[in-house]
């Protein structure tokens, strides 16, 4: 620790010669299947480990360490890190850097290969906290997954691309809101938590990122289940500028049929998807097909 209380991390993150080298050294060419671009400023790095507030309390589930930039910094601030990568190559590479840069920091590391969409268990202690700088074609899946598969998370700050950010945190009513928002608001709190440049990553991807934070909340006082909701959720969005009874009416079985859900819960049917909130489509749904 330095003498402010802080995590001293002199030496041990990487530089962008560092994340260049150990790319090298594996074989590694970025590929924009994956998603692969990694964090080669140290300044991002420490700035991102302190807002996800995590400390020795925690373990944290890391989703796509890459190269160990992000996750080196986070095992300086947590408990245990559990890191779930997909490409075996990064994988099995990853343990060393951690005991070469952080030798006595190596023991709080698991590293599981595998897609974070397929898994269904974690070794080591309950996760308390998700940090994770996610590809955006797979973000939202990733955190919806995790947040339904372990409900010990707490708190989940992820970086993304700036869109997919704005989506995860908009409001009922605003122009980027809908499945994205609402099914994350199922779970919990979220809000935007700062920019990122795309100059801090290499190799440089064609947009800008952004932070998201969501912390978890009491569930939705609700009798329908979480399946339910979100079928009321997808049908909404679906076709989102048509009414709520005619976007609704295959769930429902009828245009009638949604119109009488819709009444039941309170809910104009004129209205459209991106006027609700979570809990009025919950209502929605205790009244469907299934409520």
């Amino acid at each position: 620790m330095n003498p402010c209380g802080t995590p001293d991390d002199t030496g041990l993150l990487l530089t962008s010669a560092d994340v260049r080298r150990l790319a090298a050294d594996i074989g590694l060419r970025p590929t924009k299947t994956l998603g692969q671009n990694f964090v080669v400023d140290a300044g991002t790095v420490r700035r991102i480990a302190r807002a996800s507030g995590v400390g020795s309390d925690d373990t944290v589930v890391e989703v796509g360490p890459g190269l160990g930039s992000l996750t080196l910094a986070l095992l300086a601030r947590a408990g245990h890190v559990t890191a779930i990568e997909a490409d075996p190559d990064l994988a099995e590479a990853l343990p060393g850097t951690v005991r070469r840069r952080a030798g006595a920091l190596a023991g709080k590391l698991d590293v599981v290969t595998a897609d974070a969409l397929r898994v269904t268990r974690l070794p080591g202690p309950e996760p308390t906290a998700m940090v994770a700088n996610l590809p955006y074609n797979v973000a939202v899946p990733v955190v919806l997954h995790l947040l339904e598969l372990l409900p010990s998370l707490r708190h989940v700050l992820v970086m993304v691309q700036s869109e997919v950010a704005d989506r995860l945190a908009a409001a009922p009513g605003s122009r980027t809101y809908g499945v994205p928002s609402a099914k994350a608001a199922w779970y919990a709190e979220v809000r935007r938590a700062g920019a990122v440049s795309r100059n801090v990553f290499w190799p440089v991807p064609h947009v800008d990122s952004g932070l998201v934070e969501l912390r978890r909340r009491a569930p939705v006082a609700t009798t329908a289940s979480r399946a339910e909701v979100f079928a009321v959720i997808d049908a909404a969005f679906a076709q989102r500028r048509k009414t709520l009874r005619s976007a609704l009416s295959a769930w429902a079985g009828s245009a009638s049929a949604a119109e009488q859900a819709l009444r039941a819960a309170g809910v104009d049917p004129g209205a459209r998807g991106e006027a609700l909130d979570v809990t009025a489509f919950a209502r929605i749904a205790e009244h469907g097909p299934g409520g």
